[in-house]
């Protein structure tokens, strides 16, 4: 059983704040180490399923956050930026199961530091009109390629968005929303054995575990967070100006709608 982690740090036990996310500082250090260990505990938890092959991608900022050599030997690990597909970087469809870990609720969501992709650039991205966060879009494109999400881990916001998507993942809330900063959280080694005990059953339970792709073609709209980002993003050629806000491609895949998110994200910093 191949099993994929796109492994995030926002939804990650004892992470409320923005500091604890960007390098340079002593509490980035420590979060870093709490995104690996929780990494460690799912991996854990899928070899106890039944899990043969693990490949984890490290999908937040410059994704170079994961200790090395501090991660389960187990698996095999993907770093840096940028790669293709970005956050599924690496992903095909020789994989059995897509897994989340420490997710966050979507731009324009109530969530612990929610946001989608890059939160200088986008106020809110819309597919086919719904509001999507990184596990809708990257959950749709896993199940594009034949493959069921199997674990979602992070803040019970997080839970909430995507559970209707994809019911037949286990969900693992280490953490309840008070506010974008606050949240009241489990203690670090029950959040570590409550992700060990659902990777283990995702795991175990991946034959039974359906694709559920959503048939395209695809509009994305990305509301920027400024006219100016705006203004930036509408230079390409197929972007469809929406309103002073908002910029629009045409998609006949998931595939194309990550293509398009990360390369307006990297567009952006020119203007930061």
């Amino acid at each position: 059983m191949r099993v994929y982690i796109s492994a995030d740090i926002e939804g990650v036990a004892g992470v409320v704040a923005p500091l604890q996310c960007q390098a340079g500082n002593g509490e980035y250090e420590k979060a870093r180490l709490l995104m690996t260990r929780e990494v460690n505990a799912v991996i854990e938890g899928l070899i106890e399923g039944g899990a043969t092959e693990i490949v984890v991608n490290d999908s937040h900022g410059q994704m170079t956050n994961i200790l090395p050599d501090q991660l389960h030997p187990a698996a095999d690990l993907i770093l840096g930026k940028p790669k293709p597909m970005n956050m599924a970087c690496g992903l095909d469809a020789g994989f059995d199961l897509f897994c989340m870990t420490g997710h966050h609720a979507r731009a324009g969501g109530a969530g612990v530091l929610s946001h989608t992709t890059n939160g200088f650039a986008f106020a809110e991205v819309r597919v086919n009109g719904t509001p999507c966060g990184e596990p809708a879009i990257y959950g749709l494109y896993a199940a594009e390629l034949g493959m069921p999400v199997g674990l979602i881990t992070g803040d019970d916001r997080t839970e909430a968005e995507n559970r209707p998507l994809f019911p037949d993942a286990e969900f693992a809330v280490v953490k309840t929303a008070f506010g974008q900063r606050a949240a009241r959280q489990i203690s670090v080694s029950r959040a570590h054995d409550l992700l060990r005990l659902r990777a283990s059953q995702a795991a175990s339970r991946a034959g039974q575990m359906v694709a559920r792709p959503r048939p395209g073609p695809f509009r994305a709209e990305f509301v920027m967070a400024r006219p100016a980002l705006a203004d930036q993003m509408d230079v390409l050629p197929p972007a469809i100006r929406v309103d002073p806000l908002t910029v629009a491609f045409d998609c006949a895949s998931m595939a194309e709608v990550i293509g398009w998110m990360t390369a307006l994200s990297a567009m952006s910093f020119a203007l930061r």
